[in-house]
């Protein structure tokens, strides 16, 4: 039968008859009469359960299996059918019913071993001990004999329990035949050991010894050995241990024992006086313990004699796996096999064990798993081709989980075993391409407290695992760079190339950062000085990258690195290199740069010149204007950036681009595809903007496309980009008053794409991209910049026509953003300005003199309909005039004056100056404002705040209260009792027109004499 063809039947009648065979096993035991011969019988069905279980896990089924298997279940079955006779103790079994029950379970256990004999020799593949087993237990079985009807009316008539069974096996003169491993006879009724029926390839635990003089030949497990391996000696068995001695020693009772097993029995007598020898029981006088080197030599010798026949038996009894201690004592004496001849290891692997010893790495006892490992780092020493040979047997994965083992002596033997495998050089790479392994490894390595055996051992398998390169990078990647640090310093060329390359793609954990550059710095700057193009090349990446890290910047200073850079960039011209250094040196210096450190005195060369330098700056401009490529005008950029952080600095770089006009190829950058540098010029420009901006200006409405094109709506709110954010705000920095600007803007119909856009954003949130508010920010500054030019008709019609006045009266409270607020106040602030020259007087047309009925006339005079601004004296709107009374935009400026942001309540303030100028009516202006309490306002901020700026809005205002706000504001005024401190802090502190303002109000508040009226 093939292995492909359905085995539900096979697999259906093995576990109905392994389920029968264990239900047989508990039976006999709990039988009392002819004990021993029941017993018997149920060794002999447990022995037979194993070799179905072997035919059942077989490669392929023989063709006969279904009749062998169901000639077993009937015997089986008749034997179930016997013991339910035996156990139902009705009535007493005469002495011929019992005599009658035996034969029959004899004449079962023959016709199984006649059964187990038909099984053909194809069936065990390779096993080939598996099929000496079973056909020396079919001999065995079809030969049973449990005893004549002579010698059982014999036993009842003496009323005695009969000859001892290792008894009758010494008064019979029938040969058997013998294990190594058997399964102990000596079982109870309280603790049956062969009673848990296993699964496949399983066994339960069955006491085992090594005696031939101690086992009953009807209990052998294993092939016949007699024939392989010499008779062992009484003497070669320590009586403590009952194993063969490695190290016998003679006591003064003269018996011997294991040094060992008779040392720990020492210790027990450590604090008596008297001392016992375990098997005699005579005091001892001393403790000397004298070596049996005649024993000794007489066991290594029957050892080398019989080691080939003990590997054979030992693989027998794996490939059994009858019982834990069965396996356990297999491998340990295969331990001791290995230990004693290298050879040996040889012809252990070559006997087959290794795929054995690889399963039982998931055995269920610990310390299986624990023999097994170490059984395997025996056969791997000193020996690459063993190694070899391991590696592709087993996965090295598992023994990698096996250091994550909650049980110490697991981690500790496959810490053992992985440091075994870990000296050939081969499986280093191996090992180290295990995912998880070489963390795993390292995290051992860092916990010394916890277990330092441990630890020193995955130090060493880590030292082990250095030999590969690409083990050295998947330390780094862990966070071990000790390693790649000692091969970029002490490496040879080569070897340097590669750590360099290594760590130039690595990322560094932040407790490494400074370290790295420490160390690295030095062999990276030689590499850059005297390497090859290779060498070079990867010098300057990892350079870049640890640049990258901010930290870093002032050691990479102190390591001479600008210098290096700076003559890269600027000095080195070698023809025929093939890499473009330029750029790595440009991405280095701009990298550091941006690290924050002080850059105007920061020297760049060895003629003395510095960052902040004329030299420093035309040269990068230099670069920048002829058409370097975009990576290269990137790093470029990022370096003026830096550059303009500082007021001196700034002066050179914006003469620098006046000089050489440079300002045409940056305006040029902003229509490039390359989003960084666009980003990043724009970013730039808007730097420069206050110091050049006309000129920028000239230059962004001669170029193709602007300035429209920095006004791109995206397409959904959640798609705007940095570069959306920039350019806008760059629109929003250019000079406000520059009507060109306005009027191109105008032009390409921008406004209407800007409302749009604003209140999308509005209803979306600005937590809705990234740059979302950025954004916003930028196009509401648009909107401020056409309010700076309301005297030209387009503008003000503009103006007019989207009422920007209501447009930022509601930015003003409908927004989280300070800067909005405040470009809102500004907004209002440029159109109440404006409020005065537009606020006209009615005009009212003269009608015709006519009679018309009294009921027409009434209200037909439009005066009546006509609201008078009384502020502005005239007619006002918020759309028309941008009146922020009509607006009810007072309210909301009175609401920012409490605002934290110092430079929102000072755009309010501002705004709210322009209802109280000369050019308006003061005195109703006055009386609005205090009808909503507005010097309340303005005197928590001038007490709250004392930028010189807001000091002198705030107190202007506030002597427009005491001059024309009658004596409610003189009283409110006068009544705040920490607003002369404020006064006298503004006198001595403010400037000019600070001083004055404090004066005046001082003196109008009778806290200073008034000189004028002397």
């Amino acid at each position: 039968m093939s292995i492909k063809e359905d085995a539900t039947p096979i697999i259906g009648l093995s576990e109905s008859m392994l389920a029968s065979i264990s239900g047989i096993t508990v039976a006999v035991v709990c039988i009392e009469m002819e004990k021993e011969n029941f017993i018997e019988f149920g060794c002999y069905l447990y022995r037979a359960s194993l070799a179905i279980m072997e035919l059942l896990t077989a490669e392929s089924h023989p063709a006969n299996a279904i009749e062998i298997l169901r000639t077993l279940s009937k015997n089986v079955d008749l034997a179930m059918d016997v013991m339910k006779r035996c156990e139902e103790g009705m009535e007493p079994i005469s002495d011929n019913e019992l005599i009658s029950i035996i034969a029959q379970l004899e004449e079962v256990i023959k016709h199984m071993g006649d059964c187990l004999s038909l099984i053909p020799s194809s069936s065990f593949g390779d096993q080939e001990y598996a099929e000496v087993a079973i056909r020396s237990l079919s001999k065995e079985m079809q030969n049973a004999k449990f005893g004549t009807s002579q010698t059982l009316a014999k036993t009842y008539e003496l009323n005695t329990h009969g000859l001892s069974l290792e008894k009758q096996l010494k008064e019979q003169e029938v040969s058997t035949e013998k294990d190594l491993y058997p399964i102990s006879v000596e079982v109870s009724a309280e603790t049956p050991q062969f009673l848990n029926m296993p699964p496949a390839r399983k066994s339960s635990s069955s006491d085992i010894t090594r005696k031939h003089g101690k086992m009953r030949s009807s209990l052998t497990t294993l092939p016949q050995v007699d024939q392989y391996v010499e008779p062992l000696y009484e003497t070669f068995f320590c009586p403590l241990t009952q194993k063969i001695m490695d190290e016998p020693v003679t006591i003064g009772s003269g018996v011997t024992y294991e040094r060992k097993a008779i040392t720990e029995w020492f210790e027990k007598f450590k604090n008596s006086e008297e001392i016992i020898c375990p098997t005699t029981g005579k005091k001892l006088v001393s403790t000397n313990l004298n070596t049996n080197i005649a024993l000794k030599s007489t066991i290594e010798e029957w050892k080398e004699r019989n080691e080939s026949a003990s590997i054979k038996v030992a693989k027998a009894a794996l490939s059994l796996a009858s019982s834990e201690s069965m396996v356990l004592e297999a491998i340990k004496d295969l331990q001791s096999i290995c230990k004693r001849k290298q050879y040996n290891r040889i012809e252990v692997l070559s006997v087959g064990v290794l795929p054995s010893l690889v399963k039982f790495l998931d055995y269920k006892d610990r310390d299986v798993r624990c023999a097994a490992l170490e059984l395997l780092r025996l056969l791997a020493e000193e020996d690459d081709d063993c190694k070899e040979i391991i590696s592709k047997t087993m996965s090295i994965s598992t023994v990698i989980k096996m250091l994550s083992s909650s049980h110490q002596s697991i981690r500790h033997a496959s810490l053992l075993f992985l440091l075994e495998l870990s000296r050939s050089l081969s499986l280093c790479k191996k090992i180290g391409s295990v995912t998880g392994g070489i963390l795993t490894l390292i995290s051992i390595k860092y916990k010394p407290s916890i277990d330092e055996f441990a630890s020193e051992k995955a130090d060493e398998i880590l030292r082990n695992l250095e030999r590969s390169p690409n083990n050295i990078k998947r330390m780094a990647e862990c966070g071990l760079l000790e390693p790649l640090l000692n091969q970029l310093t002490e490496g040879c060329e080569e070897t340097k190339m590669e750590m360099a390359s290594y760590l130039g793609e690595i990322a560094l954990g932040h407790d490494s950062e400074t370290s790295v550059a420490e160390r690295a710095s030095s062999p990276l700057i030689k590499m850059i000085q005297f390497g090859n193009t290779l060498s070079r090349r990867e010098a300057f990446k990892a350079l870049a990258r640890i640049s990258s890290y901010g930290t870093n910047g002032k050691i990479l200073v102190e390591a001479g690195v600008v210098q290096i850079m700076v003559e890269e960039m600027f000095t080195r011209r070698i023809c025929d290199e093939p890499m473009n250094s330029k750029i790595e040196a440009a991405a280095i210096l701009a990298n550091i740069f941006e690290s924050g450190l002080d850059l105007e005195n920061l020297q760049v060369n060895s003629h003395g010149h510095i960052v902040s330098s004329n030299y420093f700056a035309y040269n990068i401009i230099y670069m920048l204007k002829n058409s370097s490529p975009d990576e290269l005008n990137i790093n470029h950029i990022r370096i003026l950036l830096c550059l303009t952080k500082t007021p001196k600095s700034t002066a050179i770089v914006v003469s620098a681009i006046k000089t050489t006009e440079a300002s045409y190829n940056l305006t040029g950058f902003i229509n490039n595809p390359n989003e960084e540098l666009a980003v990043l010029t724009i970013k730039l420009l808007g730097t420069l903007s206050p110091y050049m901006g006309h000129i920028l200006v000239e230059r962004l409405c001669k170029t193709r496309g602007q300035p429209e094109n920095l006004i791109q709506r995206p397409t959904d709110i959640t798609q705007i980009t940095e570069r959306h954010a920039v350019s806008a705000k760059y629109l929003a920095q250019l000079p406000h008053q520059n009507l060109t600007l306005n009027l191109a803007l105008l032009s390409k119909n921008v406004v209407a794409t800007i409302l749009q856009t604003i209140n999308q954003i509005q209803r979306s949130g600005t937590r809705s991209s990234r740059y979302a508010s950025a954004y916003l920010e930028g196009l509401v500054g648009i909107l401020v910049r056409f309010t700076a030019t309301l005297y030209d008709p387009q503008m003000l019609f503009l103006a007019r026509n989207y009422n920007f006045t209501l447009v930022f009266t509601e930015l003003l409270m409908k927004t989280s953003s300070d800067e909005v607020q405040r470009l809102s106040a500004i907004g209002l602030e440029n159109l109440s300005s404006e409020s005065i020259s537009l606020s006209k007087p009615p005009q009212i047309k003269k009608a015709k003199s006519m009679r018309l009925p009294k009921f027409l006339a009434f209200g037909s005079s439009k005066r009546s309909n006509i609201q008078v601004c009384a502020v502005h004296r005239g007619a006002c709107s918020s759309q028309n005039t941008f009146c922020l009374i009509d607006a009810k935009a007072v309210e909301k400026l009175l609401a920012c004056l409490d605002h934290e942001n110092v430079e929102v309540a000072e755009a309010a303030l501002s705004a709210i100056c322009t209802l109280l100028d000369d050019k308006v009516d003061v005195d109703q202006s006055v009386n609005m404002l205090s009808e909503v309490n507005a010097i309340k306002h303005v005197l928590k901020l001038v007490k709250e705040h004392q930028q010189e700026g807001l000091w002198q809005k705030s107190l202007w205002v506030i002597e427009k209260f005491l001059v024309k706000g009658g004596d409610k504001s003189s009283s409110d005024i006068s009544q705040d009792r920490l607003l002369p401190a404020t006064l006298v802090s503004a006198f001595h502190h403010g400037d000019g027109n600070t001083r004055q303002l404090a004066e005046k109000i001082l003196m109008h508040l009778n806290k200073m004499p008034n000189f004028s009226t002397c």
